[in-house]
Parts: structure tokens; sequence; C-alpha cells
């Protein structure tokens, strides 16, 4: 196939992988433009279990204990109060999380590589002189047929250098009480200043004994935590590339 040809069917492919993008994108870039010079709306409260893509939890959970009263006592085993305990024990039940992240790594990499092959074959004996002969032209020898000389050579440098810090408060809702008594939980947040709107998610298994006195629990005690905090609006929108350099920088090769 000549190479102009090759080139077109390439540049096709472009065009048609561009436009389907632009077709997938379309949807989004028309509500972009009809929310032009107004703030973003905020999401309305649901039920987190109603929301696409929802999944329960499934951990491996120990045997149920049935609880009992020893004679004459109102003790329950397994209470943790004489009284009725106030903390987040029930689906629906609200505790308030302490979002506490302070992140710091540095990473360095350097990477050099080089390569230089040479090959060679050819043919000699009587052999090698019938072959030149009969068959190569003046000026060419059998002994020396091919010759396949390579040289590459790679060098690389990363680094990455990152630091983060949030601490902040949220409350979560219950969403679901594990066989062994752990809560899963699930609290979001979203606070719009002029035309940016901050969205703050957690998500997570906790152990009721973790839950202090007042309610609350540490971000450090979620197992399978789940913590997001990001934004949209005109900032967020201004931050990012235009779509049309992403779906560039995922087709191109180079």
């Amino acid at each position: 196939m000549p190479s102009s040809l090759t080139k077109s069917l390439s540049a096709k492919r472009l065009l048609a992988s561009i436009a389907l993008a632009t077709l997938a994108t379309g949807c989004g870039t028309a509500d972009k433009l009809a929310n032009v010079g107004q703030q973003p709306s905020l999401n309305a409260i649901q039920d987190p279990t109603t929301t696409p893509g929802y999944r329960p939890v499934q951990m491996p959970m120990p045997e149920p204990q049935q609880a009992h009263y020893n004679p004459n006592s109102l003790w329950q085993s397994g209470s943790r109060a004489f009284f009725k305990d106030q903390r987040a024990s029930q689906v629906g039940d609200i505790l308030t999380v302490v979002v506490t992240i302070n992140d710091e790594a540095e990473i360095e990499n350097t990477t050099e590589r080089s390569r230089t092959e040479a090959n060679g074959s050819g043919v000699g004996g009587a052999l090698g002189t019938a072959i030149d002969t009969i068959f190569l032209p003046a000026g060419m020898a059998a002994s020396d047929l091919a010759n396949v000389n390579s040289n590459s050579s790679f060098e690389g440098n990363g680094s990455v250098d990152r630091e983060e810090t949030l601490q902040t408060n949220i409350a979560a809702v219950v969403t679901q009480v594990l066989p062994n008594g752990n809560l899963v939980i699930e609290g979001r947040q979203e606070i719009r200043v002029n035309f940016e709107v901050r969205e703050l998610i957690v998500a997570g298994i906790v152990r009721p004994e973790d839950i202090t006195a007042n309610n609350r629990i540490a971000s450090e005690q979620i197992a399978e935590a789940r913590i997001g905090y990001g934004g949209r609006g005109q900032i967020t929108n201004v931050q990012q590339p235009r779509v049309g350099n992403q779906v560039l920088d995922i087709l191109l090769p180079f």
C-alpha cells in the first residue's frame, strides 16, 4: 500500500475518533452552554442506596452470637453501657467524621539505558567462491553478505514532590449494619461559594467501639475509606485542559 494512502487512512481514522469523542461529550457541552452565567446547582439530598452504581458492602463475617442475660441481672451481654447508647448504631443514624489528612511524599527516579549491537553473516570456502563468480556482481563478496549494526539509548528522569493537608468535619449517615455489628457509613457535603461548588465525600466501614462518646470518629479509623475532595464550577473548568486536548492526548501515540 502506498505511503500516501496509508497516511490518508490514518488521518481519516484520527478524525473519526475525534468526531466520536466530540459526539460523546456533546451532551456535557450543551449543559455547560446552558448554564453560562449561572451558579452551579447543588445536588438534591437523596438516599445513597438509590444512587446509580451503589452496591451493598459484603465482607467476611464471624459467626453471629446471640445476646443473653445473666441470672438476676438486667445487664445484656455485648452492651457498652447500662443505659441506652446515644451513639450511631442503626441504619439512618448520623455521626460526625473528623477528616484529618496530612500526606507528604517525595520520590525521585533516574533511569539510563544504552545498547550497541553488531551482527554479520557470510559464506566462505569453495561455496563462497562459486557464489562470488556466478551470482554476485563485481565488487561484492559472499563472505560479507549481511552486516547489521544497531545502537539504542534511553534516559529518563522523574520526580514526585507531593504535600496534601485536609482538616474538616463532615456528618455521615449509617447506610448498612453488617452481621458482626460494624457500620457502613457515607457522607456528602457540598458548599457553594460564588460560582464554585466544593464537594467532600466520605465513605467506609467503622467499628461501633471506635465511635467516641460525643458520636465522632476519626478518618484514620475508617476501614476501606473512600475520601474525595474536589469541586465543580468556573474555576475547576479553567484548570482542566480543553476536551480536544484531552482527546488528542489519548489518541496520539507520541
